[in-house]
């Protein structure tokens, strides 16, 4: 049961990071609508992603997946990486309209869809 906890604190942890930590100014005002902060934003995300899990599981206790291959790891991050980039394709097109409207709540309320999705898709 450990494992569990370890891998899901270690997702979380990467996760935030990579979408918020590392997701400068110009991405997260610009990724609306221009596929080029997108892109800039989904890459970054994704090499962090991998370098941190990566990381997680060579040095944090995993037993139930410590060995999974290279190649699962690597689908499981093109895989997320290509999620992030649908999710935020739709949800910061959407978030922004609300925005722009004054919505707060519905503006919040789509930020936490945005993040269930993602996490759903971490840990599938």
């Amino acid at each position: 049961m450990r494992f569990v906890v370890n891998a899901v604190l270690s997702l979380l942890l990467a996760h935030w990071v990579a979408d918020f930590v590392l997701q400068t100014h110009w991405m997260a005002t610009n990724k609306s609508k221009n596929w080029e902060a997108l892109g800039a934003h989904v890459s970054i995300y994704t090499l962090t992603m991998g370098i941190m899990m990566a990381a997680a599981l060579a040095f944090i206790p995993m037993p139930g997946i410590a060995g999974i291959s290279i190649a699962t790891f690597l689908g499981w991050l093109a895989f997320n990486g290509a999620a992030h980039f649908v999710t935020d394709a739709f949800t910061s097109r959407w978030t922004a309209k609300l925005w722009a409207k004054n919505d707060y709540h519905n503006f919040f309320v789509v930020i936490g869809l945005d993040q269930l999705i993602h996490f759903v898709t971490l840990i599938s």
